[in-house]
């Protein structure tokens, strides 16, 4: 704790450096925010001090409020936790002190570190630093003034898409923005601050207080005008939370009846939103996904990376092509493997498609483009794959062909090369069962598209050593994924808890509910589509393939349902077809197709789960928690079974990987939200109507009795069962 504090230092110039330490970031912890006080408070006392530059340590100017005191607050629910920083620091100790002060800006100025520098009369900045207020991705809102000056610094148009967005921006889009007075190198940046300070307190240049601007809001009837259609905006784009409208609302207050009016509605909604449940969810999620780069025996044993330069992909399908794609924008060499010349170039022309595509999109520049195409090769044989240090296969799901190419990837490349398979759901040990030894085998669980989901799936078994896995974190970083190291078994952590989610929805379409009406359930709920849209995209036979495998594993409770290959045999193919569950034309958003209902009759008379043949009635409360509560029970198998490190990994692996909604924390976040008795009585309530699917796993029972929260760590030693 001594490493946190805030320093001054008065130079010859009469100018006193202002300095944040708390590494990493320089967050706004408490102790940060009264010594900030304190410091501006002595500037401003001082006769010898005529001017003063705020800046941070280690190359970081400042992260923001430190979210453990958030966290505090979500503990505790005393919201008095959070400083009243907005007046007191940022408006009359910063802004309105009778010196005039410089933010020197390195590295970053996020969230309320950036609002701490609107506050001061001048900003300078390093090159490529990042600046934004992504306050809304915590489901919370700027509480240091961010949305009353930012409006008034850029405009309200870019202040608004800035604070809807979450999204940085570099300190030159700052600088065309005049959010950045200038741009100045590292080793320059305090002497030009400093002078830059002295300049306006020797009237040089303007002392400008953003607060009191009104030069870039335009008329009351333009700044309405685009507050009316960022409403529409956010609606459009956030259905499901009111944070972006109350963003808005504390905008318009302060064009309405100016800045410092402005300031105390901002406050207000601030300390109402860091109390919900919304901020709740997505503040656990950021802790969540910070946990999962810290792996037991592994990041702790004092294990350096090794470099991975070139990587062997087999397999130029979908899941191939997308996984050379991360890798070489990345700048990691990439041999692709065909078995024949025509595969091969259907998967170089995916590759070049996915590269123009992330182009198109303002996600690679055109020179990065053609680096990366320049260091890919397709190859039909192993001779080249001496010297790659590791190898993807991305073939089908067929177990036999799977071991016959690590049996020949085996004695295609060095010994120290990484053998990893992309495999969704077969246990790595029949993968890898030929193999002597085994210490290198592991799964890299892409999601599709692999180059755009940021989910990476490592899957360890009880032989894979730690360098390796040490080895595929460091590797997912760099391709800029979220690596969550599991266990392995059938489906591993994501599809394993998840496999129940489409099963039950089908149990429900044949038990008589209606099955548009639960698309709607589920996508009002926040998923970004319900369960048969997502078997029409991802297509038929994957799903069928995918239910064999786990009727296999966990034949007491899976449910098969005869809808899918009824489907099939009336020629219907999902998206791939253009008919499914809804009819796809190109141009167009999906349509639910009513044709259907008598292939779903006819489901329904082969099932004969209708009591007494009538059609159940049900509310949409419980047609979410029938299909949710299986996959929390799921769940709750995978903790038992310590698939997973902790049970946060859980959450972050639903959120990046099932798209499970962020603001909900998670799936057992929010399973502990809606509390263990609840889903213990619901399931063992449905498991005696309709079956062993919806039975209630003894780790749920024991803790709903006990009343201990899902996520909380087992108070005994790991399982001998554990799967890490």
């Amino acid at each position: 704790m001594s490493q946190i504090r805030v320093m001054m230092e008065v130079g010859d110039d009469s100018v006193a450096v202002i300095t944040i330490f708390n590494p990493p970031l320089n967050t706004m912890a408490v102790s940060i925010i009264a010594g900030l006080m304190e410091k501006f408070d002595e500037v401003s006392r001082r006769n010898d001090v005529k001017a003063a530059v705020l800046t941070g340590s280690g190359g970081k100017f400042c992260g923001g409020l430190d979210l453990n005191v958030i966290q505090k607050v979500h503990l505790t629910g005393d919201v008095s936790l959070v400083p009243q920083a907005s007046v007191d620091l940022a408006l009359t100790a910063i802004e309105d002190c009778n010196k005039p002060i410089v933010a020197a800006i390195e590295g970053l100025a996020l969230g309320g570190g950036l609002e701490l520098a609107m506050s001061c009369h001048a900003r300078i900045a390093t090159p490529k630093a990042q600046l934004a207020l992504p306050e809304l991705s915590l489901g919370l809102i700027p509480g240091l003034g961010g949305t009353q000056r930012l409006p008034r610094i850029v405009g309200l148009s870019k202040a608004i898409e800035m604070l809807m967005s979450s999204k940085p921006i570099l300190s030159e889009g700052g600088k065309k923005l005049c959010l950045i007075d200038a741009i100045a190198p590292s080793q320059e940046l305090l002497k030009i601050s400093r002078k830059w300070a002295l300049d306006i307190a020797e009237r040089r240049k303007p002392w400008v207080k953003s607060l009191q601007r009104t030069d870039k809001i335009g008329s009351l009837s333009e700044a309405q005008e685009v507050l009316r259609f960022a409403r529409h905006q956010a609606k459009r784009t956030a259905p499901n939370s009111s944070l972006h409208q109350a963003c808005l609302d504390v905008i318009e207050e302060g064009i309405l009846h100016g800045g410092y009016k402005g300031l105390l509605k901002e406050d207000k909604v601030f300390r109402e939103t860091v109390l919900s449940d919304n901020s709740k969810g997505l503040v656990h999620l950021f802790f969540a996904q910070r946990a999962t780069s810290k792996v037991p025996k592994v990041t702790d044993v004092g294990l350096k990376p090794r470099q991975i330069k070139k990587v062997g992909v087999i397999g130029g399908g979908l899941m191939g092509c997308g996984i050379a794609t991360a890798l070489i924008v990345s700048n990691i060499c990439v041999l692709l493997k065909e078995l024949n010349s025509d595969y091969l170039l259907k998967g170089i022309e995916r590759i070049q498609a996915n590269v123009r595509g992330l182009v198109t999109r303002g996600k690679l520049t055109k020179d990065k483009a053609d680096k990366a195409l320049s260091i890919l090769k397709g190859v039909l044989d192993y001779s080249e794959f001496k010297d790659v240090d590791m190898v993807i296969e991305a073939v089908i799901e067929n177990v036999g062909l799977k071991q016959k190419i690590f049996s020949e990837i085996e004695k295609a490349c060095p010994p120290h090369c990484i053998l990893a398979t992309n495999t969704s759901t077969i246990d790595l040990n029949l993968i890898a069962d030929k193999l002597n030894p085994q210490d290198r085998v592991i799964g890299a669980h892409f999601f599709s598209p692999a180059h755009v989901m940021p989910l990476l799936e490592i899957v360890r078994t009880q032989k894979t050593s730690p360098q390796v896995i040490l080895d595929l974190m460091t590797i997912g970083k760099v391709i800029n994924k979220v690596p969550v190291v599991v266990g392995n078994c059938t489906g591993f952590a994501v599809n394993r808890t998840f496999f129940p989610y489409t099963q039950g929805a089908h149990l429900l379409v044949n038990l008589g509910v209606d099955l548009f009406r639960i698309e709607g359930v589920i996508s009002n709920f926040g998923l970004p589509m319900g369960p048969f849209q997502l078997q029409d995209v991802s297509g038929y036979g994957v799903f069928l393939a995918v239910w064999k495998e786990f009727a296999k594993a966990f034949p007491d409770r899976v449910f098969m349902s005869p809808l899918i290959e009824l489907l099939m045999k009336n020629g219907r193919n999902g998206k791939i077809n253009g008919k499914g569950y809804y009819i796809y034309e190109k141009g167009s958003k999906p349509k639910p197709d009513p044709s259907i209902l008598p292939i779903i009759e006819e489901s329904r008379q082969q099932t004969k789960l209708m009591p007494a043949g009538k059609l159940i009635t049900i509310t949409d409360k419980e047609i979410l928690e029938m299909v949710l509560f299986p996959v929390v029970n799921e769940a709750c198998r995978v903790l038992d079974e310590g698939v997973v490190v902790r049970a946060s990994d859980l959450d972050t692996t639903s959120v990046l990987g099932m798209s499970f909604p962020s603001h909900r924390g998670g799936i057992v976040f929010w399973a502990d939200t809606v509390g263990a008795n609840h889903v213990y009585k619901s399931l063992k309530k449905w498991s005696e109507a309709y079956g062993s699917f919806y039975k209630p796993s003894k780790y749920l029972e024991e803790r709903a009795i006990k009343g201990i929260p899902l996520s909380a760590a087992a108070t005994s030693s790991p399982s001998s069962k554990s799967r890490l």
